[in-house]
């Protein structure tokens, strides 16, 4: 989570101080515990495996449905399942920045950035300098842990990044920590520290790099306004879920092992055997005075799944993420009508867009800076970032309303090719267009010249014919 803090309290920042460092590390690790809660609920560690019961004898089943994986799965499929669009300026070449996303695989990475902000709220991708030989370095980007990574920015309204620091564990041969490498950024230096512990401690130098991203080259991604995760205020609703679930399992083992509860009479030692094998009791006295029951719990099924529908019905509408095996979702449903039964979803998904879009500006800069060192020069100004939902689309629809909205001339073909969702870059996709236009009217043009020779060599030959017979007359 990002740390504000005074200008001109934090000092030099290419000599950070130890108290600086210290208290940065201690605001960051108040949050890590929130963290480590929502990853153990995405991973499935959640608190029901931790439940206890005082009677050890009595059923205790721990049956978790994990909720959380759901929510954030379904969000990264639908947010970025298609791939983000990039759609330069007009008069702007920004091809050499998306041959650069093409190599990195930009696809993956963004899933998995969508994944930490879904989860965490919150998303941290650092940029760096990838050396492939002697004299050749390539950019290169990668996600970070947010448990082990922060960013520091001034306490001004613009919140400008002053520094990041990611924390590594070095692990020895046996698998415990050895030691923690903290490597610090800012907007021109990479500084490594070491230190024995993680927090608050003394940190040796170990040495110290210079960087040309020209700002800090750790960009923190947020989810929304809070900085929540996608399930975090469903956790009570998941916890609940899974307790009604353990309890119904444990309400049919007790149901099976019930007490047998018998009156008027005792069972003598063979009786007992008798009745596992016979099923049968045969008692002796009087009948009016002897019974024989079970002592079960009276199970009311239809209170309980009506229950469970209500805590799922919640849990749906405070995470925006329908019901996929609800019944109004039929494999009949168009794609036009199911973007109503998705309307939450979509809404969610305009707000998050927001949010992340800021970031892959600062992103996209970032490797325009790059660029421009090694040239030839990009201009990344005025680029449009866009995110299709993955949702089931009719294309042929799709495609006939975009050629009757770009012969009517209502809108440009470059916007409305944004329309479909399997074109990440639309200026690609128009230079392809437009070389097969040059190859038709080459075809065309050659077409029509043979035409022209073949009429011409016909008007010769009958020109021939009308002097050779002339010549017999």
């Amino acid at each position: 989570m990002a740390i504000a803090i005074n200008r001109e309290i934090a000092g030099d920042l290419n000599n950070p101080s130890m108290e600086l460092l210290n208290y940065c590390m201690e605001q960051h690790l108040n949050n890590k515990a929130r963290l480590e809660k929502l990853s153990n609920y995405y991973d499935g560690k959640q608190e029901i495996l931790n439940r206890k019961k005082e009677d050890d004898s009595a059923p205790n089943n721990k049956i978790l449905v994990n909720h959380a994986k759901y929510v954030v799965d379904m969000n990264v499929g639908f947010m970025v399942g298609n791939p983000i669009a990039y759609s330069a300026s007009e008069g702007n070449d920004i091809s050499a920045i998306l041959d650069e996303y093409d190599r990195i695989d930009i696809v993956s990475h963004d899933t998995e950035l969508e994944k930490d902000l879904s989860t965490f709220g919150v998303g941290y991708e650092l940029v760096y300098l990838r050396k492939v030989s002697e004299t050749e370095t390539e950019t290169d980007v990668r996600c970070i842990d947010p448990r082990g990574i922060f960013l520091v920015t001034d306490d001004t309204i613009d919140k400008n990044p002053l520094f990041a620091v990611h924390v590594q564990p070095v692990y020895d041969l046996e698998g415990g920590i050895d030691h923690y490498l903290y490597k610090y950024y800012n907007d021109n230096r990479i500084i490594t520290f070491k230190s024995d512990t993680e927090g608050q401690s003394d940190y040796v130098f170990v040495k110290a790099l210079p960087h040309y991203f020209g700002r800090v080259p750790v960009i923190e991604y947020r989810n929304n306004e809070e900085k929540q995760g996608d399930f975090e205020q469903a956790i009570s609703l998941i916890d609940a879920y899974n307790l009604l679930q353990s309890d119904r399992l444990n309400d049919k083992e007790a149901f099976v092992d019930a007490i047998l509860f018998i009156q008027g009479f005792m069972l003598e030692d063979e009786d007992g055997e008798a009745l596992m094998e016979d099923r049968m009791l045969q008692v002796t006295g009087n009948p009016s005075e002897t019974s024989a029951s079970y002592l079960t719990k009276e199970m009311n099924e239809s209170n309980v799944s009506m229950l469970r529908d209500a805590i799922l019905d919640d849990f749906h509408k405070v995470t925006y993420v329908p019901n996929m095996n609800d019944e109004n979702f039929a494999g009949n449903v168009s794609g036009e009508a199911m973007k109503y039964k998705l309307f939450g979803l979509l809404q969610l998904m305009s707000v998050k867009s927001r949010y992340m879009i800021k970031g892959l500006r600062q992103r996209l800069e970032i490797f325009a800076t790059m660029q421009n060192l090694k040239g030839p020069e990009v201009d990344v100004t005025g680029v449009e970032i866009k995110l299709k939902p993955n949702l089931p689309v009719n294309t042929s629809d799709t495609i006939n309303q975009i050629v009757s909205a770009y012969n009517a001339g209502i809108l440009p073909l470059r916007f409305l090719l944004t329309w479909l969702p399997d074109i990440s870059d639309v200026d690609e996709v128009i230079d392809q267009l437009n070389l097969e236009n040059e190859e038709k009217i080459a075809l065309q043009q050659k077409a029509m010249g043979v035409q022209a020779e073949d009429s011409h060599s016909d008007l010769d030959e009958e020109a021939d014919e009308d002097e050779v017979d002339g010549e017999e007359e």
